[in-house]
């Protein structure tokens, strides 16, 4: 047996009736590998009037994952980053000492029936970058690396597996892949990284035998090889990496290993002194403590 937890997610809407699923952090597991947060959203069928808009917010201790499989979105942040996110590729924003991003419709797709699906993590930085200066990456979807196997087409989104390598720069050991796996075939998964888990973003599949519920995540037991078979064809992604080197505490859109250092991020953020993102002029106000 290789499942050590489940993970099921609860549904949260972020704002305009835009729900996502909501995997991490979990009770039983804070996190996998470096990875605190996890938001599966979609498929959602948009009409033209939606509003999904995300307006301008801060992060800081962390950086986000995005990853879409269908639509687009516009990242714009205060380091001077403007963006079109598109399906297939990784961008990472790293927040460190604090960032503010915004995500939005692009013009050519706003005021239409859309459609968007994807995922977005956050990975918690070592106590050592906690405190990094904040920068966005934007790797598209032709430079990650493919590996062609018998029976699954594996992206190496984060890390590295089955020979392929992916240039997304981490700050510590961190495996993100993306397989779609053909009707009656399994796969292999081994050498994983000391934390790991599984989720199915499409489909059914049996790890080791045993059948994994939709949108529920496994945690797997350490060191131990895994075998994952769909008897319909599915899509699902593995995400891990090295522990944690402590707890973090979260706050909203906060994450540190010290308290203090988030009270300092929502007092900052209530005296708007975060840099600002350049062109916008709203903001989402901090939650009542």
């Amino acid at each position: 047996m290789s499942i050590a937890y489940f993970f099921k997610p609860h549904e949260k809407d972020i704002g305009g009736g835009f729900r996502v699923r909501r995997v991490l952090p979990a009770a039983a597991k804070q996190a996998v590998g470096p990875f605190i947060f996890f938001d599966h959203f979609g498929p959602i069928d948009a009409p033209a009037e939606a509003n999904h808009d995300v307006r301008p917010h801060p992060h800081i201790g962390l950086a986000t994952v995005t990853y879409l499989y269908e639509g687009a979105m516009e990242h714009r942040d205060s380091v001077g980053s403007v963006q079109r996110i598109e399906p297939g590729a990784i961008n990472w924003m790293t927040a460190g000492s604090g960032i503010v991003h915004s995500e939005r419709t692009p013009l050519d797709l706003a005021g239409k029936p859309r459609r968007s699906h994807g995922l977005q993590l956050w990975a918690a930085l070592p106590r050592a970058h906690e405190e990094d200066a904040p920068s966005f990456s934007h790797t598209p979807a032709s430079s990650i690396p493919l590996a062609q196997l018998d029976g699954a087409l594996v992206r190496v989104l984060i890390g590295s597996a089955f020979g392929q390598t992916s240039p997304v720069a981490t700050f510590s050991e961190t495996l993100y892949l993306d397989i779609a796996l053909d009707a009656g075939r399994s796969i292999e998964l081994d050498d994983l990284p000391p934390e790991a888990a599984i989720y199915p973003v499409s489909g059914e599949i049996a790890i080791d035998g045993e059948l994994l519920a939709p949108h529920t995540m496994a945690y797997l037991d350490a060191g131990t090889g895994t075998s994952v078979y769909s008897s319909a064809g599915a899509q699902f992604v593995v995400i891990g990496g090295a522990p944690l080197d402590g707890h973090r505490h979260m706050v909203w859109n906060f994450v540190s290993s010290s308290k203090e250092r988030i009270a300092r991020a929502c007092d900052d953020w209530e005296r708007q002194r975060f840099d600002k993102v350049p062109g916008e002029t709203e903001c989402i106000p901090l939650p009542k403590r």
